[in-house]
């Protein structure tokens, strides 16, 4: 009957052990709330800026595109995903930036779906966008 009993929980504790193992495996593939992202693209000419979006934990997020600024809100369930912008601040930009943040914002507001690859997310719609997680 002890035996028994050791046997159970040494084979409790050896399940509780797997799954603290596990855990930190799973949250790579968690979406990215309370994390600040820039976009994989190379920066424009006469400019130093490249989009980010600055991710709260509850989906709120600041963009910072080439040119304009504002702010958006992310809801996420499971790999599907839907962008909504607010008002965004317009500032004195050329207008080819001013045209690539309105094609930014056009292809955010198109995604349909994500997926997390260790610190590249990769947010999908009509246009693939990927970006990369600020982890320093």
């Amino acid at each position: 009957m002890v035996s028994r009993i050791c046997r159970r929980g040494a084979f409790v504790f050896a399940l509780l052990a797997t799954a603290v193992v596990a855990g930190p495996a799973c949250a790579d593939e968690e979406f990215p709330f309370g994390f600040e992202m820039t976009l994989d693209a190379a920066r424009m000419p006469g400019s130093k800026r490249i989009p980010s979006l600055d991710i709260g934990d509850n989906g709120e997020v600041v963009l910072e595109l080439w040119c304009k600024g504002g702010k958006g809100q992310f809801s996420v369930a499971g790999n599907t995903i839907i962008f909504v912008p607010g008002a965004m601040e317009m500032r004195n930009c050329p207008p080819e930036r001013a045209q690539a943040d309105d094609d930014l914002l056009a292809a955010l507001s198109d995604v349909a779906t994500w997926r997390r690859q260790g610190d590249a997310i990769t947010l999908i719609g009509s246009k693939a966008l990927r970006f990369r997680l600020n982890t320093n």
